[in-house]
């Protein structure tokens, strides 16, 4: 009996599970899923819970329920890995050997890194919202929120779904709005980056949707210490945001237990061939989702495209067979935009978001860089299809590789 190991029942885990499951033979494959705890969140409604439309019971189930019949479950704390012997070790002391490791332990949040940012006014004044206590605490403050400066920030990429902040402000417009309040309040969105995105196009697209909804921008903004005592930001380079209430996407990591096993970058996140998912450094293990470092978004959609990719790898590497270079860095993500409307941009490694139609040429019913309240129908929507078919492995009428058809190039 051979051992199959995947470190991490989120997403990607999850999802690799279920397929590697239909695909190797259970007389000669032991798949194992091993994760600290049994609670798996739908992390896209954490954005949404602030504004009421998921409650925190909305969005958990145990991971036990989203895992296949046929795989092992392990919850429990492991301490670190050892690459030489394939061995997972536990803080328990206890060991698991594995032929081939699967690597998706994702990414976490350290507000702890940046200065002052946890200290005084953490969770009265300065929220999270990438955790679950962050989005509920971040939903009462706004509740209370009579008027003022809100800053929305985030500290640097990579981070989990990079157009989280975004949305958030523009939903952070609108909740003022539809309240009365937004004639008195200022909204600054406070990006390191040099626009409003990282691809030109949809930056330019989103840009002026900031300047449209009279959203100041903060560019270059690399926060180097919170003082939360007194309200303020401060940058590197000397500038000062102050602010009533700041909503704040912290730095990323990669897990502690790829830090304390020496697998990682400096950040923690596994280097990792961007087209075959194999590792760098070690033949025998695999990785996916937020855990690599490929330079694609940290998003469920990529998740689920690398998978395909991987699926096949793994069987052709337990076959002896060569590695397929088939994952293009396929990206896809709804942009909630504010008054029940939203807009869709996919794109890959060499392919920035453009414009057209989604999924089906010329019909859609998704517009790709344009606001319809069909985009947001279809990030509602897709909750649903989270827990039902992207969880279960299920096929998806669009395909790993991103296609041009429906989009209108750049000219």
């Amino acid at each position: 009996m051979k051992d199959l190991v995947i470190l991490g029942a989120g997403t990607a885990g999850t999802i690799m599970a279920q397929r590697l499951r239909r695909e190797l033979p259970a007389a000669t494959w032991r798949i194992t899923v091993v994760d600290r705890d049994d609670q798996h969140i739908y992390q896209p409604g954490l954005l949404l819970l602030p504004f009421g439309v998921y409650r925190a019971s909305d969005l958990v189930r145990p991971r036990r329920l989203t895992l296949p019949l046929g795989v092992d479950v392990r919850l429990a704390a492991v301490d670190h890995l050892d690459t030489e012997r394939r061995r997972v070790h536990f803080a328990d002391g206890s060991q698991l050997a594995w032929d081939i490791l699967v690597i998706a332990t994702g990414s976490r949040t350290v507000p702890e890194d940046t200065p002052g940012l946890t200290g005084a006014g953490w969770r009265r004044s300065i929220f999270d919202f990438y955790t679950l206590d962050g989005a509920e605490a971040l939903g009462a403050a706004l509740e209370s929120f009579a008027g003022g400066r809100i800053v929305v920030h985030f500290a640097d990429v990579p981070i989990k779904c990079p157009v989280a902040p975004l949305e958030m402000t523009f939903l952070i417009d609108a909740f003022l709005t539809r309240r009365g309040l937004r004639n008195k309040s200022e909204i600054v969105y406070a990006t390191p980056l040099d626009g409003a995105f990282t691809k030109p196009r949809a930056s330019a697209m989103l840009g002026g949707l900031l300047t449209q909804k009279q959203i100041r921008v903060e560019s270059n903004f690399a926060v180097s210490e919170v003082d939360g005592e007194r309200r303020a930001m401060h940058c590197y380079d000397g500038r000062t945001l102050d602010y009533d209430l700041l909503v704040t996407v912290p730095l990323h990591a990669g897990s502690e237990v790829i830090m304390r096993s020496g697998l990682g970058d400096d950040a923690g996140f596994v280097p990792t061939h961007k087209h075959t998912l194999q590792t760098k450094h070690h033949e025998h293990i695999f990785a996916l989702g937020d855990a690599t470092d490929v330079p694609t978004s940290k998003a469920g959609s990529v998740a689920h495209f690398q998978s395909e990719v991987l699926t096949a790898n793994i069987l052709r590497h337990i076959a002896g067979r060569p590695l397929l270079p088939d994952f293009d860095g396929h990206a896809n993500c709804f942009i909630e935009t504010g008054f029940d409307r939203a807009l869709l941009i996919d794109f890959n490694y060499d392919t920035e978001p453009l414009p057209g139609r989604f999924p089906l040429p010329g019909v859609g019913p998704f517009t790709l860089l344009e606001e319809s309240r069909a985009n947001h129908i279809g990030k509602l929507g897709f909750k649903w299809l989270y827990w039902n078919v992207l969880l279960a492995g299920r096929e998806l009428p669009i395909d790993h590789r991103m296609s041009m058809a429906g989009k209108w190039s750049a000219a």
